[in-house]
């Protein structure tokens, strides 16, 4: 039997969640699959994909949250010896 695949959202980039406390989001770029970016390697991998994008589009990239905004990070302590 063979699995029906979902379709694929209508926009070129959805920008999921990555959970509180990451730095990353997971992003999905039409005919490539979900990635997850980075805020500071977002816009490069995107404009990667799509040379053209306007990234301030809704129409072409669709935050799910509605946010626009990456979570805040912190690095984990490091305990010393």
């Amino acid at each position: 039997m063979e699995k029906k695949r979902p379709p694929e959202p209508e926009y070129p980039v959805v920008v999921g969640s990555f959970g509180e406390n990451s730095r990353y989001r997971l992003v999905w770029l039409r005919g490539i699959g979900w990635e997850p970016l980075a805020r500071e390697d977002f816009e490069a991998r995107v404009r990667e994909v799509f040379p053209d994008i306007d990234l301030d589009d809704p129409e072409q990239v669709h935050w799910v949250d509605g946010s626009e905004e990456w979570p805040a990070w912190h690095p984990p302590e490091h305990d010393e010896p």
